[in-house]
C-alpha cells in the first residue's frame, strides 16, 4: 500500500526533513508514525499525498510510483486517500452535511449519490442527526468525526491522520481511535502520525518513529 524506498526529502536552504527512510505498510494494516516535533512526521504524510515530493528515492502508494506521476494524475490518486487533520479543516460558513459532500461534489458524483454516501459517512461517525448544524456549533470531538467523515465519504483504500487527538481529551481520543479501527477492520490501511505515546501503548500496532528525519524504529 505505502513502499518507502530510501527516499529523503530537502527543503529549499539544504533543510533534511527526511533522511533516507525504508518502510512498507501493507495492505489493511494499521500503524503508528511517531517522534519528537520537527521529526519529520507530516513532512513524511505529505510525501505519500503527494503534497511534496521527493528529493531522492522511490514514494510508491497503492501501486503507483508517485515520481512518475503527472499533474493530470493527481486528483484521480487523492480520491484514495482520505486525509484527517488535527485542526479539522472545516469550512465553517457551510453546514455539516455541505462539509462532508466536498470531496464528492468536486469527484462529480451526482447529487443523489453523494446525498447517500454523505449521510452515510455522518450515521458512521455518530452525527447524522446534526447534519444541518454549522460546524462552529459543534464540540471538538464533534468537529474531529465531520473531518473523520469527509475523509472516508469517498471510500478511500488509505486513511492518513495527522496528530487527529492532539486536541481532545483521554476519553474523546478513545473515542476517535475506535473510529479508525473500525474502517481499519473493513480493509482501509491506516497510518496515524502522533507524538501521543499513552495513545500508541494503549493501542497495539506496528509503530514506526522518526529522529531528526531518519526511520529508528520499526516494529
Amino acid at each position: 500500500m505505502i513502499k518507502f524506498d530510501s527516499v529523503s526529502k530537502r527543503y529549499p536552504g539544504g533543510h533534511e526533513a527526511i533522511l533516507n527512510v525504508d518502510f512498507h505498510l501493507e495492505a489493511g494494516e494499521f500503524a503508528f508514525l511517531t517522534g519528537h516535533s520537527g521529526a519529520g512526521k507530516s513532512t513524511l504524510l505529505k510525501l505519500v499525498m503527494l503534497m511534496e515530493k521527493s528529493s531522492a528515492g522511490q514514494v510508491i502508494v497503492n501501486g503507483q510510483n508517485l515520481n512518475r506521476m503527472s499533474l493530470r494524475q493527481l486528483p484521480y490518486f487523492r480520491r484514495n486517500i482520505g486525509v484527517v487533520f488535527q485542526d479539522h479543516q472545516l469550512l465553517f460558513d457551510r453546514s455539516v452535511f455541505d462539509n462532508v459532500a466536498l470531496p464528492l461534489l468536486v469527484a462529480g458524483y451526482s447529487n443523489n449519490d453523494a446525498s447517500r454516501r454523505v449521510r452515510a459517512a455522518l450515521d458512521k461517525v455518530g452525527l447524522l442527526k446534526k447534519e444541518n448544524q454549522n460546524p462552529v456549533a459543534l464540540s471538538g470531538g464533534e468537529q474531529q468525526r465531520v473531518g473523520i467523515a469527509r475523509a472516508v465519504v469517498n471510500k478511500p483504500v488509505l486513511l492518513l491522520a495527522d496528530e487527529p487527538t492532539g486536541n481532545l481529551d483521554p476519553d474523546l481520543s478513545a473515542e476517535i481511535m475506535n473510529l479508525f479501527e473500525q474502517f481499519n477492520q473493513v480493509g482501509t490501511s491506516v497510518l496515524i502520525a502522533t507524538h501521543d505515546l499513552g495513545l500508541i501503548d494503549t493501542d497495539k500496532h506496528r509503530v514506526l518513529a522518526l529522529d531528526n528525519g531518519r526511520m529508528v524504529r520499526d516494529e
